[in-house]
């Protein structure tokens, strides 16, 4: 794996989700004798934390079974048994992927206002951080401003960049920035892309074309496609992670701004519906604020006093 693990930070950044379920969970739950109606309000809870409507039925069907076999008689065991089934539906962690050889390609997909760009500056400090080279390329050449904002975050984290005009087209740029990251031996080659919308059709056909490219320079790439979403726009996300799984692939979510949200349950959602594993979480505004998602620890944060 390429990061390294940091709860406390995961613990933090989850807060508001951990006051908003663990706490809800707790007081419902805790020094009581579960029923049928503590269960429905187990659904409800589950529902309102953005795990899904069917997740939450899923689980609360489960432990509506084990109740009723004797199995989980008390609050207190109903708690254990939500955290282990939301473990089992978010699956083991999964690193980001790795080139047999040099470089490996990350490509970096999501719409407008997801903190893109900002999140290809977080996983350009923690590959720095672990002692690999990175290169970035500023494919985002649509939005005024996005090559001058990542090129600000490339002098700030020290890390070279390869840059078009605004307006020039993206997989020219993510073909010279392939061509750089060969000749110079870079470890990973971090792609930012722009922020379509996913009802464009034309420019997801953009980004068909800059993943042609890669994979006519790099054998195997990209390695890695990953998608940010804004964990705070709810069940809008996982219309979103649907929508770019369809178009290109999608291999991993970088879920951002998790800090600033009580609905942590959107990554039990967005797996559910697109089976793509959430393999980083943006957790604060600074580039150091980012982490690999690992199921368990996480699910213990959503529930933490």
């Amino acid at each position: 794996m390429i990061f390294r693990a940091a709860v406390d930070a995961i613990r933090r950044g989850l807060r508001k989700t951990a006051e908003a379920i663990g706490a809800g969970f707790r007081s419902v739950l805790h020094g009581r004798t579960l029923s049928e109606e503590l269960i429905d309000e187990v659904e409800r809870r589950l529902v309102s934390a953005d795990v899904g409507v069917r997740a939450a039925r899923e689980i609360s069907a489960e432990l509506r079974a084990e109740f009723r076999s004797g199995r989980v008689p008390r609050g207190e065991d109903a708690v254990e048994f939500l955290k282990s089934r939301l473990k089992d539906r978010l699956g083991g962690a999964r690193g980001i992927a790795t080139a047999p050889g040099r470089p490996t390609v990350v490509l970096v997909v999501g719409i407008n206002g997801a903190g893109k760009t900002t999140s290809v500056a977080k996983i350009a400090k923690s590959l720095r951080d672990e002692g690999r080279t990175v290169l970035l390329a500023a494919a985002d050449t649509f939005r005024a401003g996005a090559v001058a904002q990542l090129e600000t975050w490339s002098r700030r984290l020290g890390v070279d960049i390869v840059k078009g005009a605004q307006g020039a087209d993206p997989a020219a740029v993510a073909f010279d920035a392939a061509d750089a990251a060969i000749a110079r031996g870079v470890d990973v080659l971090l792609v930012d892309t722009a922020g379509r919308l996913h009802t464009q059709e034309n420019l997801m056909r953009q980004l068909t074309k800059i993943r042609n490219v890669l994979a006519k320079k790099v054998p195997g790439a990209p390695h890695e496609t990953l998608l940010v979403l804004d964990a705070t726009s709810g069940q809008t996300a996982v219309a979103q992670a649907q929508a770019f799984k369809a178009a290109c692939d999608v291999t991993g979510i970088f879920l951002a701004k998790l800090d600033g949200t009580a609905k942590g349950g959107i990554v039990v959602a967005i797996r559910d519906a697109v089976d793509v594993p959430v393999k980083l979480v943006g957790v604060g505004e600074t580039p150091e604020d980012v982490q690999p998602f690992e199921p368990g620890p996480f699910v213990e944060a959503m529930f933490a006093e």
